[in-house]
């Protein structure tokens, strides 16, 4: 009678006590798949910086807790990385990309080359809002844009960096005197270029960047800004005019609005289209929940990092405006960017 007991005990605590827990989907697929992170620049970087953190923490708060592996695909200004997550990763959330801002703009005026529809992507997140900056070295002579409207100035650029859009723009409207070398494959090497006085400046670098990368060259005094480029001042450049300031008149106005709108998403992260939709979830909060631990936000004081973070949704929605902007406006844009 007691065994039977027992073995009656036993039943119940399998139909109440002991039923397994409920599957994960999302938790059982990561388990075994590592996701690679690209970064569509050369090492040393801050968008390699900003992937590479990213990486150390983010798997923690993804369900399954996989291992990010960071890949460094520089060429075409991004468009390479991009056209890669486009026709050649799997379409399954296991491919992530810290994406060039200019990619949206790109798109919009026809850049030749562009495989990739920035829309089907699915944003992940925007580290930082941070305002981009077209610096000098301080022996070039010129230190402000009134400058640059009387001297020739010699810009670096990577290949479809935005700056050579700012430049080209200030050239038509206000007289600047830009010239642009557009075939540096990434940042570092502008800046030696700067330094060996080969070059008079970067035609475009996010303020946050040189603070993390460069921060006694800004302490000492090595590069002058000429102007900024967002939707407002950097706290920090008070007196520095933003580029869309600058216009003369409306038109002009709205176009270098288009030019600065993909400032906002500066750093951000999509993943492949096709994605299943708990996945991009999954993802979207492991990085809201990554980008403000506590353990991050150390890293990046550590590095001089700016963190002004956006959510994928809120970043999906600027990048879709951007691509979507009135046809009059990126007809002009084609008009510079194409150039």
């Amino acid at each position: 009678m007691g065994g039977r007991i027992r073995l009656l005990a036993c039943a119940a605590i399998g139909m109440w006590g002991g039923a397994p827990a409920k599957a994960d989907p999302v938790a059982d697929f990561y388990k075994n798949h590592p996701i690679e992170l690209l970064i569509g620049a050369t090492t040393g970087n801050d968008f390699d910086m900003r992937g590479r953190m990213l990486a150390r923490y983010m798997g923690q708060h993804i369900p399954g807790h996989p291992n990010i592996i960071v890949r460094n695909m520089p060429g075409g200004g991004g468009i390479v990385a991009m056209n890669h997550m486009a026709t050649r990763a799997a379409r399954d959330g296991t491919t992530l990309h810290m994406m060039f801002p200019n990619m949206g703009p790109l798109q919009a005026t026809d850049e030749p080359g562009i495989a990739f529809d920035v829309r089907q992507f699915y944003f992940i997140g925007n580290t930082t809002d941070s305002q981009n900056v077209m610096s000098t070295w301080h022996t070039s002579g010129v230190k402000t844009i009134e400058d640059a409207k009387h001297k020739e100035v010699v810009l670096g650029a990577t290949p479809g960096n935005t700056g050579i859009y700012y430049a080209r723009a200030l050239n038509q409207m206000i007289g600047t005197k830009f010239k642009l070398i557009s075939g540096y494959p990434g940042g570092n090497e502008i800046n030696l270029a700067m330094e060996r006085g080969e070059i008079d400046g970067r035609a475009s670098i996010t303020y946050a960047s040189w603070k993390s990368t460069k921060p006694q060259w800004l302490a000492d005094g090595l590069v002058v800004h000429l102007v900024q480029v967002g939707h407002k001042r950097h706290p920090e450049l008070p007196q520095l005019p933003l580029l869309h300031e600058l216009a003369t008149n409306a038109e002009d106005r709205q176009l270098l609005e288009f030019l600065s709108a993909s400032v906002s998403i500066a750093r951000a992260v999509v993943a492949t289209p096709g994605v299943p939709a708990e996945r991009v979830s999954a993802l979207r909060r492991a990085f809201d929940a990554t980008i403000s631990s506590p353990e991050l936000l150390a890293e990046a004081s550590r590095q001089n990092m700016d963190i002004s973070p956006l959510t994928g949704e809120e970043t999906q929605a600027i990048s879709d405006a951007i691509v979507n902007s009135p046809p009059k406006v990126i007809e002009r844009a084609k008009a510079i960017m194409n150039n």
